[in-house]
Parts: structure tokens; C-alpha cells; sequence
């Protein structure tokens, strides 16, 4: 595999060693020693998530806040998204700034964003199968989110906010200034 350190310290994208014959590819989504030697990170995943979702879905910005905290290993296996993480640890050289990156199926990036985040994607495709590790279990007490539409964040969702599919609850989320301290 290959890590390509990000503009925001913490945030990798990595891409797969893939072995391609006249059958298809194989590669390794996974190896937790490799991960950790490759990127300095032993992190213990314990929950695996997938989503479903078609072209226009913004889904994010999530997180979960304090003791609940999650770092999380994304990618596509079906289609494409526009992926996005937000910085939101106090005293980060890069506080409030994000970082996107396109995931597909065609490229199987993976995307690692530590603790301390919040995350996010839109489907660019008409469908797509977005899965990841997090190594902290959700709680929902414990999630908070930012607004995916902050003028301050500024975030090109690659398609007219006003055109995208957003559950009630993502609406309702505040903007980065209102925002108390999420404690990262």
C-alpha cells in the first residue's frame, strides 16, 4: 500500500497494492500490521459500517464527541463519493479546515480519518456502497455534527447545495462559529 500524508496532519489517503489478471483484481482492504507499520497508527477497529445511497446524497458532518470519539478507515466498493473531513481539534494548525478526496470503486482509495473529526460525503454516482471501520463504538449521546453548508467551512460539494438529498436531522445542524467545544 501506499499512505499520502494529506494537507491536514492525522488524515491519510491510502492506496492499495492491486494485483490485476485476465479474472479481475485482489487486493488487500485491510491488515492491521501493515496499516500500523505503514502508518505509524495501531489502531484497534471494532465496528464495520455500510451505507447505501444514491446519486445527490449528502450524508455528514458527523461525529461522535469526547470518550466516544471514533477514527475512521472509509472507501467505496460501489460507485463514487465525494468524502470530506472536517479538523475540529483545538490548538490544530489546521482547526476548521477540511480536506476532500474522491472515493470510488475504480480507484478503492481508503481514506483514514483520526479522532477529532468531523466526516462527511455526497454520491456522485448514481448509486454507491460507502463501508468503514471505526474503532470506537457510536453512542448516540455522544454525536454532534457540523452543518454541511457552513460559509465559513466553504466545502465544494462538487454539486449545488440546494440540490442534494439531506436527512431532516443534518439540517438542523449548527454552523462551525455556534459550535461549543467539542472537546478534542
Amino acid at each position: 500500500m501506499t499512505i499520502i500524508q494529506t494537507p491536514i496532519e492525522g488524515c491519510l489517503l491510502i492506496k492499495p497494492r492491486i494485483f490485476n489478471d485476465d479474472r479481475g483484481y485482489f487486493f488487500e482492504a485491510f491488515n492491521r500490521q501493515k496499516f500500523a507499520d505503514a502508518t505509524g497508527f495501531d489502531i484497534d477497529f471494532i465496528q464495520d459500517n455500510q451505507s447505501y445511497s444514491t446519486k445527490g446524497v449528502l450524508r455528514g458532518l458527523h461525529l461522535q464527541k469526547g470518550a466516544h470519539a471514533q477514527a475512521k478507515l472509509v472507501r467505496v466498493t460501489k460507485g463514487a463519493v465525494l468524502d470530506v473531513a472536517v479538523d475540529l481539534r483545538k490548538g490544530s494548525a489546521t482547526y476548521g479546515q477540511h480536506y476532500s478526496v474522491v472515493l470510488s470503486e475504480e480507484n478503492n482509495d481508503q481514506f483514514f480519518i483520526p479522532r477529532g473529526f468531523a466526516h462527511g460525503f455526497i454520491v456522485l454516482s448514481d448509486e454507491a456502497v460507502f463501508q468503514y471501520k471505526c474503532d470506537n463504538y457510536y453512542n448516540k449521546e455522544s454525536e454532534g455534527g457540523l452543518h454541511y453548508a457552513d460559509p465559513d467551512l466553504n466545502i465544494d460539494w462538487n454539486m449545488s447545495v440546494t440540490d442534494v438529498l439531506v436527512s431532516d436531522k443534518d439540517l438542523e445542524l449548527p454552523f462551525l462559529k455556534d459550535v461549543p467545544d467539542f472537546g478534542f
